[in-house]
């Protein structure tokens, strides 16, 4: 649109489900699917705005604490969800050529899930317009220090230790720096998100819970970000 500054990697934190299901007298896990079918919508947005990246936090290595009847619906949500993408003849993922990598400890998901992922990862590899991050069983300190074992790897076995901002980056499992950061819910944190890409990233925070988010919002949150000017500690 017009006048507008699109991010190159839009970060968002999806956050309110559980507030949105007990606001409508529901079940704490059946806000989650309510969530699932905006998320769809939202990356739909996403791409018809030509965002190059989107990397959305979609479930917290803290989340796998809660009640085990909520987990186990959020990963039957995921599998459901994963399977229909999938199977579609002509998913968006193909049709906007959309690489989709899912981010964090995956062994603490079920394998029929890991697998569905995987074939999905596998399926849109070839694909470079665009990329979709899922972060799921993600934490930012799990990231940083999964990098950190990777550089002591290689320094043991070359017996020289070499740790640069380069290298860090190199070891991450995100490696591109987020500029835009949108969470809904109303929590002015980040909540161990993309603790290294998001250090000069603009956040912005909306009251609204994430099932109640908009289109607009979206739209209205970029040109809030292109009104910014952005001065990266300078």
């Amino acid at each position: 649109m017009k006048g507008m500054i699109i991010p190159r990697h839009l970060g968002i934190i999806l956050d309110g489900n559980r507030r949105w299901a007990l606001k409508h007298n529901l079940k704490p896990w059946e806000g989650h699917y309510y969530g699932a079918e905006k998320f769809e919508k939202f990356l739909e947005w996403c791409t018809e705005l030509k965002i190059p990246q989107v990397s959305a936090y979609v479930l917290s290595t803290e989340n796998l604490n809660r009640p085990e009847r909520e987990v186990k619906e959020l990963f039957k949500l995921f599998q459901k969800e994963l399977e229909k993408l999938e199977t579609e003849k002509k998913s968006f993922l193909e049709k906007y050529e959309i690489k989709m990598k899912f981010i964090g400890n995956l062994s603490k998901l079920p394998l029929g899930l890991r697998r569905v992922m995987g074939r999905i990862m596998k399926k849109t590899e070839k694909y470079n317009k665009r990329v979709f991050n899922l972060l799921v069983a993600y934490g930012g300190k799990f990231e940083l220090t999964q990098a950190v074992k990777k550089i002591a790897r290689k320094a043991m076995e070359k017996g020289i230790v070499t740790i640069t901002r380069k290298e860090i980056e190199k070891n991450l499992l995100i490696k591109d720096e987020v500029d835009l950061v949108i969470r809904t819910g109303g929590e002015n944190r980040l909540s161990n998100f993309l603790p290294w890409q998001t250090t000069y990233a603009e956040l912005i925070v909306l009251k609204k819970l994430w099932p109640d988010f908009t289109k607009k919002d979206l739209i209205k949150c970029i040109k809030e970000y292109s009104r910014r000017q952005r001065r990266f500690g300078y």
